[in-house]
Protein backbone atom coordinates (compact mmCIF):
# COMPACT_ATOMS: atom_id res chain seq x y z
CA UNK A 1 0.00 0.00 0.00
CA UNK A 2 1.40 3.43 -0.92
CA UNK A 3 2.04 6.10 1.64
CA UNK A 4 -0.68 9.04 1.44
CA UNK A 5 0.31 12.20 0.08
CA UNK A 6 1.26 14.95 2.65
CA UNK A 7 -0.78 18.51 2.44
CA UNK A 8 0.01 20.99 4.31
CA UNK A 9 -2.86 23.60 5.12
CA UNK A 10 -2.66 26.57 6.71
CA UNK A 11 -5.29 28.48 8.18
CA UNK A 12 -6.98 31.10 10.26
CA UNK A 13 -9.96 30.39 11.95
CA UNK A 14 -11.90 33.59 11.10
CA UNK A 15 -11.57 33.09 7.16
CA UNK A 16 -14.54 32.45 6.15
CA UNK A 17 -12.85 31.04 2.50
CA UNK A 18 -9.65 29.26 4.49
CA UNK A 19 -13.13 27.71 6.24
CA UNK A 20 -14.73 26.62 2.81
CA UNK A 21 -11.05 25.67 1.43
CA UNK A 22 -11.15 23.58 4.49
CA UNK A 23 -13.94 21.63 3.77
CA UNK A 24 -13.27 20.82 0.19
CA UNK A 25 -9.16 19.31 0.79
CA UNK A 26 -11.15 17.05 3.41
CA UNK A 27 -13.56 16.06 0.62
CA UNK A 28 -10.55 15.45 -1.96
CA UNK A 29 -8.79 12.79 1.16
CA UNK A 30 -12.04 10.94 0.97
CA UNK A 31 -11.07 10.54 -2.91
CA UNK A 32 -7.99 10.74 -3.49
CA UNK A 33 -4.38 9.26 -1.57
CA UNK A 34 -3.71 12.27 0.35
CA UNK A 35 -3.39 13.04 3.72
CA UNK A 36 -3.77 16.36 5.55
CA UNK A 37 -1.60 18.34 8.04
CA UNK A 38 -2.96 21.32 9.97
CA UNK A 39 -0.86 24.39 10.33
CA UNK A 40 -2.02 28.02 11.95
CA UNK A 41 -1.09 31.16 9.96
CA UNK A 42 -2.68 34.45 11.37
CA UNK A 43 -4.51 37.21 9.19
CA UNK A 44 -4.09 39.77 12.53
CA UNK A 45 -0.20 39.19 12.32
CA UNK A 46 -0.32 39.53 7.80
CA UNK A 47 -1.85 42.83 8.29
CA UNK A 48 -0.07 44.25 11.09
CA UNK A 49 2.23 46.59 9.05
CA UNK A 50 -0.90 47.43 7.21
CA UNK A 51 -3.91 48.57 9.56
CA UNK A 52 -4.15 52.04 8.07
CA UNK A 53 -5.04 50.52 4.07
CA UNK A 54 -7.83 48.25 6.06
CA UNK A 55 -11.51 48.92 6.42
CA UNK A 56 -11.83 50.21 9.52
CA UNK A 57 -14.50 47.57 10.67
CA UNK A 58 -11.22 45.36 10.20
CA UNK A 59 -9.17 46.89 12.11
CA UNK A 60 -9.98 46.81 16.04
CA UNK A 61 -10.06 43.25 15.84
CA UNK A 62 -6.44 42.93 14.93
CA UNK A 63 -4.96 45.24 17.24
CA UNK A 64 -3.08 43.13 20.05
CA UNK A 65 -5.94 41.18 21.77
CA UNK A 66 -8.60 42.10 19.18
CA UNK A 67 -10.82 39.00 18.47
CA UNK A 68 -9.01 38.31 15.02
CA UNK A 69 -6.44 37.23 17.80
CA UNK A 70 -8.24 34.76 20.07
CA UNK A 71 -9.07 31.47 17.69
CA UNK A 72 -6.00 31.01 16.59
CA UNK A 73 -4.21 32.02 19.96
CA UNK A 74 -5.90 29.13 21.65
CA UNK A 75 -5.36 26.22 18.34
CA UNK A 76 -1.51 27.06 18.78
CA UNK A 77 -1.89 26.68 22.47
CA UNK A 78 -3.57 23.81 21.83
CA UNK A 79 -1.17 22.03 19.59
CA UNK A 80 1.44 23.26 21.89
CA UNK A 81 0.28 21.49 24.94
CA UNK A 82 -1.56 18.52 23.33
CA UNK A 83 0.01 17.78 20.26
CA UNK A 84 -0.50 18.14 16.36
CA UNK A 85 -3.51 15.34 16.15
CA UNK A 86 -5.94 17.98 17.91
CA UNK A 87 -5.71 21.11 15.22
CA UNK A 88 -7.83 19.28 12.96
CA UNK A 89 -10.63 18.50 15.23
CA UNK A 90 -10.71 21.90 17.13
CA UNK A 91 -10.40 23.77 13.72
CA UNK A 92 -14.12 22.14 12.16
CA UNK A 93 -15.05 22.89 15.88
CA UNK A 94 -14.34 26.49 15.52
CA UNK A 95 -15.63 26.53 11.79
CA UNK A 96 -18.37 25.35 12.71
CA UNK A 97 -19.12 28.11 15.52
CA UNK A 98 -17.63 30.99 13.65
CA UNK A 99 -18.85 30.28 9.96
CA UNK A 100 -21.67 27.42 9.88
CA UNK A 101 -23.62 28.39 13.13
CA UNK A 102 -23.32 32.15 12.90
CA UNK A 103 -21.52 32.35 16.92
CA UNK A 104 -18.40 34.77 15.39
CA UNK A 105 -15.34 34.73 17.22
CA UNK A 106 -17.15 35.48 21.09
CA UNK A 107 -15.56 33.78 24.16
CA UNK A 108 -17.89 31.82 24.67
CA UNK A 109 -18.17 29.90 20.75
CA UNK A 110 -14.21 29.30 21.50
CA UNK A 111 -14.71 27.81 24.45
CA UNK A 112 -17.83 25.88 23.14
CA UNK A 113 -15.38 24.08 20.31
CA UNK A 114 -12.88 23.13 23.24
CA UNK A 115 -16.24 21.73 24.25
CA UNK A 116 -17.08 19.81 21.65
CA UNK A 117 -13.89 18.39 21.05
CA UNK A 118 -13.51 17.27 24.39
CA UNK A 119 -9.91 19.77 25.34
CA UNK A 120 -9.80 21.25 28.62
CA UNK A 121 -11.47 24.26 28.69
CA UNK A 122 -8.82 26.51 30.62
CA UNK A 123 -7.25 27.30 26.89
CA UNK A 124 -9.46 30.01 26.75
CA UNK A 125 -7.28 31.74 28.76
CA UNK A 126 -4.70 31.67 25.76
CA UNK A 127 -7.23 33.81 23.74
CA UNK A 128 -5.63 37.42 25.23
CA UNK A 129 -2.21 35.98 26.14
CA UNK A 130 0.91 36.51 23.78
CA UNK A 131 2.07 33.20 25.42
CA UNK A 132 2.55 30.86 22.41
CA UNK A 133 3.16 34.09 19.63
CA UNK A 134 6.18 33.44 18.90
CA UNK A 135 5.25 29.75 18.07
CA UNK A 136 2.29 31.42 15.91
CA UNK A 137 4.20 33.55 14.26
CA UNK A 138 7.13 31.12 13.41
CA UNK A 139 4.22 28.87 11.84
CA UNK A 140 2.88 31.84 10.11
CA UNK A 141 5.76 32.67 8.92
CA UNK A 142 6.18 29.03 7.38
CA UNK A 143 3.67 28.71 5.37
CA UNK A 144 3.36 33.00 3.84
CA UNK A 145 7.02 32.44 2.95
CA UNK A 146 5.91 29.91 0.49
CA UNK A 147 3.91 31.80 -1.33
CA UNK A 148 4.99 35.46 -0.10
CA UNK A 149 3.12 38.35 0.99
CA UNK A 150 0.76 39.41 -1.34
CA UNK A 151 -1.65 36.31 -0.48
CA UNK A 152 -3.60 35.05 2.55
CA UNK A 153 -5.10 32.66 3.75
CA UNK A 154 -5.35 29.61 3.18
CA UNK A 155 -2.14 28.18 2.11
CA UNK A 156 -1.60 24.68 0.54
CA UNK A 157 1.50 23.11 0.00
CA UNK A 158 2.26 19.47 -1.77
CA UNK A 159 5.07 17.80 -2.59
CA UNK A 160 6.17 18.16 -5.88
CA UNK A 161 8.15 15.84 -8.41
CA UNK A 162 11.91 17.26 -7.86
CA UNK A 163 10.90 16.95 -4.36
CA UNK A 164 9.81 20.31 -3.49
CA UNK A 165 7.16 21.74 -1.90
CA UNK A 166 4.36 23.09 -4.71
CA UNK A 167 2.81 25.75 -2.48
CA UNK A 168 -0.77 27.79 -3.83
CA UNK A 169 -2.99 30.36 -1.90
CA UNK A 170 -6.43 28.87 -2.13
CA UNK A 171 -7.92 28.27 -4.40
CA UNK A 172 -11.01 30.30 -3.27
CA UNK A 173 -14.47 28.52 -3.68
CA UNK A 174 -17.97 28.24 -2.33
CA UNK A 175 -19.90 26.02 -2.22
CA UNK A 176 -16.97 23.66 -0.89
CA UNK A 177 -17.24 21.14 -4.49
CA UNK A 178 -18.01 17.32 -3.05
CA UNK A 179 -17.11 13.63 -4.62
CA UNK A 180 -16.03 13.88 -7.93
CA UNK A 181 -15.76 17.80 -8.30
CA UNK A 182 -13.67 17.92 -5.34
CA UNK A 183 -11.54 15.25 -7.17
CA UNK A 184 -11.36 17.55 -9.86
CA UNK A 185 -11.07 20.71 -8.70
CA UNK A 186 -7.96 19.12 -6.68
CA UNK A 187 -6.60 17.31 -9.95
CA UNK A 188 -6.48 20.91 -11.55
CA UNK A 189 -5.12 23.21 -9.07
CA UNK A 190 -2.27 20.59 -8.64
CA UNK A 191 -1.79 20.71 -12.82
CA UNK A 192 -1.67 24.66 -12.99
CA UNK A 193 0.08 25.16 -9.79
CA UNK A 194 3.21 22.33 -10.98
CA UNK A 195 3.78 24.79 -14.16
CA UNK A 196 7.30 26.89 -13.70
CA UNK A 197 5.93 30.33 -14.06
CA UNK A 198 2.63 30.15 -13.27
CA UNK A 199 1.65 32.98 -10.99
CA UNK A 200 -2.85 33.29 -10.81
CA UNK A 201 -5.79 32.79 -12.29
CA UNK A 202 -8.77 34.88 -10.86
CA UNK A 203 -12.08 36.52 -11.44
CA UNK A 204 -15.13 38.74 -10.09
CA UNK A 205 -16.25 37.13 -7.04
CA UNK A 206 -19.98 37.37 -7.22
CA UNK A 207 -21.04 35.21 -4.42
CA UNK A 208 -20.44 35.14 -0.77
CA UNK A 209 -19.33 31.56 1.04
CA UNK A 210 -21.84 29.20 1.34
CA UNK A 211 -22.03 27.27 4.11
CA UNK A 212 -23.31 23.78 4.17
Amino acid sequence: MSEKTPVDFWFDPVCPWAWMTSRWVLEVEKVRDIEVRWHVMSLAVLNEDKLDQLPEEYVASMRPNGRTWWPVRVVIAAQEKHGDKVVGPLYTALGTRIHNQGEGTSREAIAGALADVGLPADLIDYAESDTYDKELRASHKEGIDKVGQEVGTPVIAVPGADGEQIAFFGPVVTPAPKGEEAAKLWDGTLMVASIPGFYEIKRTRTQGPVFD
